[in-house]
């Protein structure tokens, strides 16, 4: 740690050079930046043009990539809202900062980066959705300005506790949020700030504002080639097909094929693409307020303005919708930064970076105090171009739900060109939880499941090994679920209990 603490401190100062950063011995220190941070709520990482998504246009989206950095590769170490929130705030894995369903308010007594910057000095606000402990939309610790609502909110029509006061909001969530955010960055302060900006889309059930609602009615949608493509996959995945969390296709076979099952899936998949994707445009005018407003306020500039979203989401690939899974599509999200004194304008980052390393990040620019035994890291070095000791694999997990029963324990690694993922029974099913490998270099779709096959024997047993370490190294060790015989093997064995 110390080492690597070194390294990032060395990367920073000559990024401050090289980026004209204060170099002067004796000046006065620089003014800490604002930070702005938009975080949308199942957006996948290719729904931007400048990751090229084939018809939706993005100008808020690329403007920010095009003057700041792209993040290729982030990713979620937990494809849920709640769990994953709580990652961002904290730079925790799930199984560290308790929130493990979307059902747990964020721990009050859990150090998060909003909390360290208010500590700090810095004005907080969060307007919008904040989707942890969702019976309450009481002000959370950290926030000097609080602007939320109980449960998921509605796309029109949402009652917001603004500050304490309870004030229905009749418009179009995303535009509501955005006025409010705009309103309190229009308050004359002598401090720096922190608003976080939560948006509802574009979580389900997708409804785009009224002038988008016909936007890409004449654009073709077709299932993905891997929709109905389940050959060597788990049971379980075929069995999602026709469940709440699956794709419906009456041409395809439900009654022969699933003879038990509910065709509870998506009936519409054109319209449910294509009322995704508008969703996605309203908030991509609302990146463009948010920027305009700060350049108004003479503010941009002094800014560091983040874009995330809290996980991705299933467009019926391998015959899904929803996320929770460990397949490219749930966990891999954008993430976008501009802040013009540190970040050169174009960059594109390729390593892969979590969301647990947003906080440690957002700390680090802000010249802030740390935040102690976090397992997440800061990019910041990667934006000079010092990956040195950087990670080259990371760990997955998700815990089943009794609500949602679609999708069982997740335990996976991933690496730049593999992904091993593992299935503790949580649901006590012991037929529907087959291991799945992928070579990703060869196969991003993951498309060739190359559990079993002999000339992959040897990777196989590698990346259990890797999540063995990986589970030890991050405290996820004893597992909360049973781990089937091939990974006990794999872990030492005094972490097993």
């Amino acid at each position: 740690m110390k080492r690597r603490r070194f390294i990032g401190t060395a990367a920073l100062g000559a990024a401050a050079l090289a980026l004209g950063g204060c170099a002067t011995p004796g000046a006065p220190p620089q003014r800490r930046p604002n930070v702005v941070f938009i975080l949308t709520d199942d957006q996948r990482w290719d729904t931007l043009s400048a990751a090229g998504h084939p018809f939706l246009k993005t100008p808020g989206f690329d403007r920010l990539a095009a003057e700041g950095a792209r993040f290729a590769n982030m990713f979620v170490t937990t494809s849920l809202c709640s769990p994953s929130r709580a990652s961002l705030l904290s730079g925790l894995y799930a199984h560290t900062h308790g929130v493990l369903d979307n059902f747990t308010d964020y721990p009050s007594r859990l150090t998060s980066f909003p909390m360290r910057l208010h500590e700090e000095g810095y004005e907080t606000a969060y307007v919008g959705k904040w989707h942890m402990g969702e019976g309450s939309d009481e002000k959370r610790p950290g926030f000097d300005y609080w602007v939320s609502h109980k449960g998921q909110g509605q796309y029109f029509g949402t009652t917001f506790n603004v500050n304490g006061r309870r004030e229905a909001r009749p418009g179009y969530y995303t535009h509501e949020v955005t006025d409010m955010a705009v309103e309190w960055l229009r308050r004359p302060r002598e401090k720096p700030f922190l608003l976080v900006l939560g948006h509802k889309a574009p979580h389900t059930p997708y409804t785009p504002e009224p002038k988008y609602a016909n936007l890409y009615d004449d654009i073709d949608i077709q299932y993905p080639r891997s929709a109905f493509a389940l050959e060597g996959k788990p049971e379980w995945v075929r069995r999602r097909l026709a469940t709440w969390h699956g794709i419906y296709d009456p041409l395809y076979g439900f009654r022969k094929n699933f003879p038990d099952a509910r065709p509870e899936g998506v009936k519409d998949f054109a319209r449910f693409v294509r009322s995704y994707a508008a969703a996605i445009r309203s908030v991509d005018d609302s990146v463009g307020r948010i920027y305009q407003a700060l350049k108004d306020l003479g503010e941009l500039n002094d800014t560091l303005l983040v874009f995330a979203s809290d996980n991705g989401m299933f467009l019926g690939e391998h015959g899904m919708t929803d996320k929770r899974t460990m397949h490219e599509e749930s966990i891999r999200v954008p993430l976008l930064v501009r802040y013009p004194k540190r970040i050169r304008p174009g960059t594109v980052v390729d390593r892969m970076v979590l969301g647990i390393d947003l906080a440690p990040s957002v700390l680090e620019i802000c010249r802030a105090a740390p935040l102690k035994n976090i397992h997440g890291a800061s990019w910041v070095p990667l934006l000079a171009g010092d990956a040195r000791g950087w990670r080259t694999s990371w760990y997955y997990e998700y815990n089943y739900e009794k609500q949602f029963p679609y999708t069982p324990n997740v335990r996976g690694v991933r690496t730049d060109e593999w992904k091993y993922v593992h299935y503790p029974h949580g649901d006590g099913g012991p037929d529907r939880h087959k291991a799945e490998l992928y070579h990703l270099k060869t196969d991003p779709g993951e498309s060739k499941n190359l559990i079993g096959d002999p000339a992959c024997r040897e990777q196989q047993e590698m990346l259990k090994k890797e999540l063995g370490r990986l589970m030890a190294a991050t405290g996820a060790l004893p597992d909360k679920m049973p781990l089937d015989e091939g990974v006990k093997e794999a872990l030492p064995d005094e972490k097993i209990r």
